[in-house]
This record gives structure tokens, sequence and C-alpha cells, in this order.
């Protein structure tokens, strides 16, 4: 079973929400973070890391003896990746999606393919917990690639967990594509309730099941609750603002660890997931 946490915006709490499902489960269980840009699953995790590898991405690279100027590659890139100006080629391996077209264009085979490294990818465990993720490097826009490096490593007879990046946009798509379940946390303000609009317009494009999470649940208004019971949209758990809450989260703590009660929360919040990918 695959089960994606998301959200509209950042800072609604998918961090906490994603790490304490994972441990309250205790055993096969997979948790994957696949918010390449911003990772912090493993600051609560601490995992053992056992394995580490370069991501990296297919750029062109243009031997200029060989090159007439023609400026097919040019014409068939979408991006402006490579460039005929006056009498060189230049390639620009930052707008670049490697897709192989330029190199297949060249009538003079003067383009080759080389790797630019985008990101790592590490995996280890903790008590029995698998756990992956991906960083992109300081400089890099285009997280997919880390995302799909993450992804290769779910496991389908676990219970993966992913933790996907905020936002609606093509990573968020990456990472919560084929999920038998997607989780939106939220909190009830307006940016919330605006931004989770936006996450649910995106879901039923995906034809994905889903259910929130409301965060900090006892401030702002009702809207977000408003909105959930005109969409017919289940609220799985609701989490208050708590004092302990935040002072835990803040150190780092699991709170299904140093709060007991939060695990059996966690553990239906699981039971509803189930459920409620078996109605779909």
């Amino acid at each position: 079973m695959i089960i994606s946490i998301a959200s509209g915006k950042g800072g609604t709490g998918k961090t906490t929400i994603a790490t304490n499902l994972a441990v309250a489960l205790d055993t096969d269980v997979n948790l994957l973070d696949c918010d390449v840009e911003e990772p912090n699953d493993h600051i609560f995790i601490q995992p053992e890391i056992t394995r580490t590898e370069k991501v990296s991405l297919k750029v062109p690279q243009v031997d200029m003896n060989r090159c007439n100027l023609c400026g097919k590659c040019q014409e068939i890139c979408q991006f402006q990746a490579i460039v005929v100006v006056g009498k060189t080629t230049l390639t620009f391996p930052e707008l670049c999606h490697s897709c192989g077209g330029c190199m297949e264009v060249c009538p003079e085979n003067a383009i080759t393919e080389i790797d630019r490294e985008m990101g790592i990818f590490e995996a280890g465990s903790r008590d029995g917990l698998e756990f992956a993720y991906g960083r992109l490097f300081v400089g890099q826009v285009m997280a997919v690639p880390v995302i799909e490096r993450v992804r290769k490593a779910i496991q389908p007879n676990k219970v993966n967990i992913i933790d996907a990046p905020p936002g609606t946009s093509c990573p968020v798509i990456s990472s919560v594509k084929d999920t038998d379940f997607l989780i939106l946390v939220t909190e009830p303000t307006p940016f919330g309730l605006n931004d989770l609009k936006l996450a649910v317009g995106m879901v039923k494009i995906l034809n994905i099941p889903y259910g929130i999470v409301i965060n900090r649940s006892d401030l702002g208004d009702n809207k977000v609750m408003e909105y959930a019971n005109e969409e017919n949209i289940p609220i799985l758990m609701e989490i208050p603002f708590d004092r302990q809450i935040a002072e835990n989260y803040s150190k780092g703590n699991l709170l299904v660890k140093e709060l007991p009660e939060w695990k059996e929360r966690f553990i239906h919040l699981y039971e509803d997931v189930v459920k409620y990918a078996k109605k779909s």
C-alpha cells in the first residue's frame, strides 16, 4: 500500500503526520521523504544510513569539431537548453530536461550526453522502519529526477508512506502519483483553506482517494470544516494547538513516543485510511 502525505502549502504539519504515522505502525513500514528541497523526516526518525548515491541527469555535450551549426538541436529543444550563437553551440544544463532529442536530430553525431549531478539519495533504517530520502543540491531547480529516485525505493510488500513536497506543482504530482490514498494536511486559516482547495483540485484530476487532517484545529475559523462537509471530504484527524505537541516538535521528538496516547490515534488514522481506500 502507498499512502502519501501532502499539503497545499508549507508549514501545515506534513512531517508530523508522516513520521508519527510511520513509527506508530511499528513494522513493515517504509517511509520515503520526497520533499527533496527541504527534507527533514530524518531529524525525527534518526535512521542509520547504509546507502548513499548521487542522483544525476543526462545533459548534452557538443563536439564543435563535428558541429555544422545547422541549428536542428535548437529547433527541437522546447526549453532553450541548447542554442546556436554565431559560430558556436552553447548548452545550458540547468534548463535541460534530459529528453535526448538534440542528440537524436543531430546530423553530424556531434552531441553526446554527460552526467550532471542533481542531488543525493540515502537509505537506511531505524528499529525495523525502512527509510529513504533525497536531497536536491543547492542551486538546482529540477526536483523530479531526485524524487523519482526516492520513489524507486517503494517496497510493494510494505506500507509505504510518502512525505511529498508542499504545493501542487510537478514535484508534488511526481511524488503522489499511483498512490492508494492521499492525506491532505491543512490548517483552519484563510491561507490554509485557499491552498487546500488547490490541492483538492489536483487530487481530483489525479483521481486519488483522499481525506483531510486539520492541524492546529482549535485556532482560526470553521471554514475548512465547512468546505470539507460541502465536498464530502472525510476529516481523518484533528490535532489541537497544544504546547506539549509544539515543544516536542521543536526538539525533534515524535509524538507517538513522547505522548503515548497519540500512538493509538495514529493507528486509528491508518485504519481509517485503509477503510476509505477500500471504498474507492
